[in-house]
């Protein structure tokens, strides 16, 4: 067996270098990847010329030359098999019709020889896809040619990548026009549909909730009846049963982002409820340690009230202070205000489920004027928490309303009250369900549609 070396400047080169030279009997025993190419290690048993080239045999001793070998077309003959595989299952199939004599034997040299190439052809093929799968290069086989090409040509690796990222962005595209044409369809052939999903949507509902309204509603309303059918679904989606806080007993604590008027509205729902039952049937806690004059704000609320006003700073504290105001009817809780996102938003929810205290029932304070998306974070940072209702603030300062209801309908939040303004304590109501929709209707119909809308002219030059 020889060995020879070759170098190219890639795997493709390299191979195409050997099978000029050798042929393909060579066998690959190594490849190495140098600075300038690859080098491959080719070994062979004899000269591909000896291969190649037809000698004829020698005469004999006696002057006469041995018989003739019988070519490989005249063993099979013209209407023999075309390729090697269909040969090699005539040999192995017609083994009973197979002649005997000089010319079985030659034909199964023959057979042989081309069974000896077959498999070496197959075990490097199959050496060849090893690799790609393991992505390893045997050192005594045949490597990956696609891998080894891929590896040494970076500039084809950075065209690939960029046919790969315009075919990604063409998909999209043609994703986007696709979905353009259906939606184009779907308006022309439900066009009052499509147009009350419109209306919806820039009242401020969420596109899945209003899809939902609009499946329900009858195919053949005109515009307005549809309208009208849909608000009133909306209004009985929205739950406000059963969450009058003026009416029940024991401890409720308002829980929400700072900024959301928790301590106002703890002192209107105090003054309410004073005026039902008295001003000894109500107290005030602040567990506010963060803030500053926290405390001294609810107190001021108090005194006005005549209510007790009391301040915790640990749950040990809070515990104990709900012990002492046990006599009350109703005690009020006004929470520290944090973002979703702050960690210690949790903790200060933690202390009222430690087991040492009396149950306190959780309102989520929420501003009307939120966005949808701020919206649902701030349910979603309440997730572990059992809220058993919420109140909407600042509904004096909206512009839409229907982000707020969108909320409530799709995590299920009961509305118990709203505020539209700072006066303690007339500026807080029950939540009222048609009160609600028709509120955001009126703020569609003032500030959402086009014609009620300030289009301002955007000057080029100064935006640039």
């Amino acid at each position: 067996m020889k060995i020879r070396r070759f170098f190219g400047k890639d795997m493709r080169e390299a191979l195409s270098q050997v099978k000029a030279e050798l042929g393909s009997d060579a066998v690959i025993m190594s490849n190495r990847k140098l600075a300038d190419g690859i080098e491959l290690v080719a070994a062979y048993d004899k000269e591909p010329e000896a291969k190649l080239s037809i000698k004829k045999p020698a005469p004999s001793a006696s002057g006469q030359s041995k018989a003739a070998v019988p070519s490989l077309s005249e063993i099979i003959g013209d209407d023999g098999p075309d390729s090697l595989k269909a040969l090699l299952e005539k040999q192995h199939g017609g083994a009973q019709t197979t002649p005997s004599g000089p010319a079985a034997s030659v034909n199964a040299q023959h057979a042989n020889k081309i069974a000896s190439h077959l498999d070496f052809s197959e075990a490097f093929i199959d050496d060849v896809e090893a690799s790609q799968q393991t992505s390893e290069f045997p050192s005594h086989q045949a490597s990956s040619i696609d891998e080894s090409i891929d590896e040494s040509s970076a500039p084809q690796s950075n065209e690939l990548a960029q046919i790969k990222e315009e075919l990604a962005s063409l998909r999209n595209v043609l994703q986007y026009q696709v979905a353009d044409l259906m939606e184009a369809k779907s308006r022309r052939k439900q066009p009052v549909h499509h147009y009350l999903v419109q209306r919806l949507t820039d009242m401020g509902l969420s596109a899945s909730l209003a899809e939902q309204l609009i499946s329900y509603t009858p195919s053949h309303y005109n515009e307005r009846d549809a309208w009208v059918y849909l608000l009133n679904l909306l209004a009985n989606r929205i739950n406000v049963t059963g969450n009058d806080i003026l009416t029940q007993q024991g401890a409720v604590a308002l829980v929400g982002p700072t900024g959301t008027g928790k301590t106002t509205t703890v002192a209107k729902l105090a003054a309410r409820y004073a005026q039902k039952y008295g001003a000894d049937s109500v107290a005030m806690i602040t567990i506010d340690t963060y803030r500053i004059a926290a405390f001294e704000q609810l107190a001021t609320y108090g005194k006005i009230i005549g209510c007790t006003v009391r301040k915790a700073q640990s749950s040990e504290e809070l515990s104990d202070l709900l012990f002492q105001l046990r006599h009350k009817r109703l005690v009020l809780i006004d929470t520290a205000g944090f973002s979703q996102r702050d960690s210690r938003l949790i903790k200060q929810i933690n202390q009222f489920d430690n087991g040492q205290m009396q149950p306190v029932k959780k309102y989520l304070v929420a501003q009307a004027n939120t966005q949808y998306a701020a919206l649902q974070r701030i349910i979603d940072a309440y997730e572990g928490v059992e809220l058993s209702g919420c109140i909407f603030t600042k509904l004096d300062e909206c512009y839409s309303l229907g982000e707020v209801l969108s909320a409530a309908v799709e995590y299920q939040l009961p509305v118990s009250y709203v505020t539209d303004g700072q006066k303690v304590p007339e500026d807080i109501k029950i939540a009222e369900a048609k009160s609600l929709v028709s509120a955001a209707a009126k703020l569609y119909k003032k500030y959402g549609l086009n014609h009620t809308t300030s289009n301002n002219v955007v000057k080029t030059a100064r935006a640039v």
